[in-house]
């Protein structure tokens, strides 16, 4: 897994088709500017296919697509062809910046505007932040709006087994940064509820139906959960291009499932730390849905926040895309 984080994966399929297309125009491989097109369309169209669950990529080349389309009645050449859709690729790349910029300025402000405290502290799962966006990130892009302006107190980042983003990625951007963050087990996501007091959870997300539920990194729907239970405001941070309002439920969305290893395998040693035999199974899912109703607090996006309505459906994503 090379690239993960919706909005990242989006950004760096058009600009590694743009890489791959300008090697190309280099090496001779291209006839004629009809050609460079048509290498532009079945690459989109294979990296498509890669990743599932998360339509920021779908959404994002599918765009692409159409303008890649219009380049064929205005670019006469290859070169034309190629530099174009670098423009294009880069283009992607500045919207997710201003996207992590409005997503950071309307979290935080929304947040801050409820607290009954000066400082809050604030509960994440696996990474949301630059190393899974173009620079600042949507969870924790919020998170790190807050500490800019002296409004965190704490931020407990789940470690997110089985792939430890939160423990490996999240932790050494607030390292970095020098953000006060808390490593948790992703087990003690109660008992820190309980024990503490948590004043906002806010995760990411792959995607968001029609209807609010949002598919994310497995284990949100446990934290949803838990942070229903406590009363503790639930948020969603994610950019427009996550909205789906194509997919009516969060029943629709094809989970992705990876390799029985990342469960039962070492991540250093690489060496099977768990029993096996005959009758062991494992069920690895990359994603869980978490319901509309248990996003309690809101959507955040570039846009501004939206709360949920008082009753289902909670959301209407279709107003908001």
């Amino acid at each position: 897994m090379r690239v993960r984080g919706a909005p990242a994966i989006a950004v760096s399929a058009a600009l590694g088709i743009a890489i791959a297309a300008a090697n190309k125009q280099k090496a001779g491989e291209f006839a004629d500017a009809s050609a460079a097109v048509q290498f532009l369309l079945e690459s989109c169209d294979y990296v498509m296919t890669s990743r599932p669950t998360a339509v920021n990529l779908f959404n994002c080349l599918s765009q692409v697509k159409e303008q890649v389309r219009r380049l064929s009645e205005t670019a006469a050449t290859v070169e034309a062809v190629v530099e174009a859709f670098t423009q294009i690729a880069e283009a992607i790349y500045n919207e997710d910046v201003a996207f992590n910029e409005g997503i950071m300025k309307h979290g935080g402000a929304y947040i801050m505007a409820r607290a009954t405290t000066p400082q809050v502290r604030i509960l994440t799962i696996c990474n949301t932040g630059a190393l899974a966006t173009s620079r600042y990130g949507t969870a924790l892009g919020v998170v790190r709006d807050l500490f800019y302006k002296g409004h965190l107190q704490q931020v407990y980042a789940c470690e997110t087994r089985p792939w430890n983003q939160g423990a490996r990625l999240t932790v050494y951007e607030c390292v970095q940064e020098e953000i006060p963050c808390t490593l948790i087990c992703d087990g003690a996501v109660s008992a820190l509820m309980r024990s503490r007091a948590i004043d906002a959870v806010i995760v990411g997300a792959d995607r968001i139906c029609q209807n609010g539920d949002t598919a994310n990194k497995i284990g949100t729907y446990n934290v949803a959960v838990a942070a229903k239970y406590h009363g503790v405001p639930f948020y969603v941070a994610a950019p427009s291009t996550t909205l789906d309002p194509k997919t009516a439920t969060g029943a629709e969305v094809t989970i992705e499932e990876r390799e029985t290893t990342e469960i039962t395998t070492n991540m250093v040693t690489k060496q099977r730390v768990v029993a096996d035999g005959p009758s062991l199974s494992i069920w690895n899912p990359v994603f869980d849905i978490t319901p509309g109703e248990l996003i309690t607090g809101g959507l955040i996006t570039e846009k501004g926040v939206f709360p949920p309505a008082a009753q289902a459906p909670f959301y209407d994503i279709q107003s908001i895309a």
